[in-house]
């Protein structure tokens, strides 16, 4: 397959779909019917949509995967289909089309599309692994009892800190908000600021503010639950850090990329797995990792698990080969699994005797961030669409001193609570 790659141009392959069938990569695939049958004699043909990952060789390993399956299942052609662009906005509008794929990835899990009937329960397509998968990974797919996915990655976020200018400044690694606080405070000079959550000064703070202090975003019913007297306290405690002037604003790129903290502009960040390849590069060991403190005694501190789940197409003309395909990749092939979450980027196996035999998770900083996920990781609840998150981050400029807080959070969780009833048709 790899003889094959220098056939197709760079735009081409991302703007397009690759035929797999038995075993053998097909160029002409975009003229392919992704409702089924191919020239290749196949009885299946499977639409599978990935959206347009950054990291280099992702592409050509899910069309490795796809050639070993068809190996595998002669019967069953994949069509891989790469999409660039907004991929979620073109995931909705083709799902409500003829033209819809088998098998498609999600980003944060939505509980509206197993509500609707868009995809289906896979608690068959898990079987006795089912009890392999972490916590997070089972429950942030979970609609009344049943599950509508199979996470392929997660994706850990945490605050990392720079151990020398930390150490020089005679301050340990937070422990608690407070802490945080006064080290943001401390690290701040006329050159460079303590601590950078994104360019806006909000990032994932006031979502992970609230977990923090033990209050929930939704709860699993459906109530609004961001309202509760400990997140107000956890967003009013925000604005302590813009107060102090302490945050890095408007910097050339956000939060999610790391060379603000890589390039020495800030010696805190929040910030992802994902960045720690080029953070080990540009300072050795010469950083660390840490949850998200506590807001006071009795809370829990909180990195967040986000990551991406394969799905089935519930109206789909394929469901049982689809779900063939989701499970034999995201169940069966733990070499597959493994290689997918280190081998491009820097991702956890939701499985967790996957994630232990990974040997770049095995030590140092990213064994301390798997433990740091299984300890105390949050997933965003399923009902945490755009139009819910929208209204929970208006009220974030409470952050800033704008308007009363106790105002602007009852106006989000009212304007929240109407989204959440639509998604759930209340």
């Amino acid at each position: 397959m790899s003889a094959r790659r220098p056939e197709l141009s760079r735009r081409g392959f991302l703007t397009g779909s690759l035929l797999v069938a038995a075993g053998t990569v097909f160029t002409t695939a975009c003229g392919t019917d992704p409702t089924g049958g191919s020239s290749s004699g196949a009885k299946t043909t499977l639409n599978v949509w990935y959206h347009a990952y950054g990291e280099a060789g992702t592409q050509q390993a899910v069309l490795r995967y796809a050639t070993a399956f068809t190996k595998a299942n002669p019967d069953i052609a994949v069509k891989v289909t790469w999409v660039p662009g907004d991929y979620t906005a073109k995931l909705n509008a083709t799902l409500l089309t003829e033209s819809a794929p088998d098998v498609f990835e999600i980003g944060d899990f939505s509980e509206a599309l197993a509500r609707r009937g868009q995809i289906a329960a896979l608690d068959d397509v898990y079987g006795s692994a089912k009890s392999d998968f972490n916590t997070n990974a089972v429950e942030s797919v979970a609609v009344d009892g049943k599950l509508y996915g199979v996470k392929m990655i997660d994706d850990v976020m945490m605050l990392y800190y720079r151990k020398s200018a930390l150490s020089k400044a005679g301050i340990t690694p937070p422990a608690t908000f407070d802490d945080l606080v006064a080290a943001a405070k401390a690290l701040t000079t006329d050159k460079n600021k303590g601590l950078f959550v994104g360019n806006d000064g909000l990032g994932d703070s006031p979502s992970i503010a609230a977990f923090a202090n033990g209050s929930d975003l939704v709860t699993p019913d459906g109530k609004v639950a961001f309202g509760s007297a400990q997140a107000l306290e956890a967003l009013t405690g925000l604005k302590r850090l813009h107060d102090d002037k302490s945050l890095l604003l408007g910097f050339t790129t956000d939060w999610w990329d790391p060379a603000a903290f890589a390039q020495g502009v800030v010696p805190m960040q929040w910030g992802g797995l994902w960045s720690m390849p080029a953070v080990s590069k540009a300072l050795g060991d010469d950083f660390g990792v840490l949850p998200w403190p506590a807001f006071k005694a009795g809370a829990a501190p909180v990195v967040r698990v986000g990551g991406w789940t394969s799905c089935v197409n519930a109206k789909g003309r394929n469901v049982d080969a689809a779900k063939k395909f989701v499970q034999w990749l995201w169940v069966g092939q733990s070499d597959l699994q493994k290689d997918f979450a280190e081998s491009y980027g820097f991702h956890v196996p939701p499985r967790t005797s996957v994630a232990a035999s990974a040997q770049k998770l095995s030590a140092g900083a990213a064994k301390e961030t798997v433990e740091l996920a299984a300890k105390y990781g949050k997933h965003y609840p399923g009902t945490w669409d755009t139009a819910v998150s929208s209204t929970f981050n208006a009220a974030a400029k409470i952050t800033g001193g704008q308007g009363d807080p106790a105002a602007l959070l009852a106006d989000a969780v009212k304007k929240a609570q109407s989204e959440i009833d639509k998604q759930l048709g209340r």
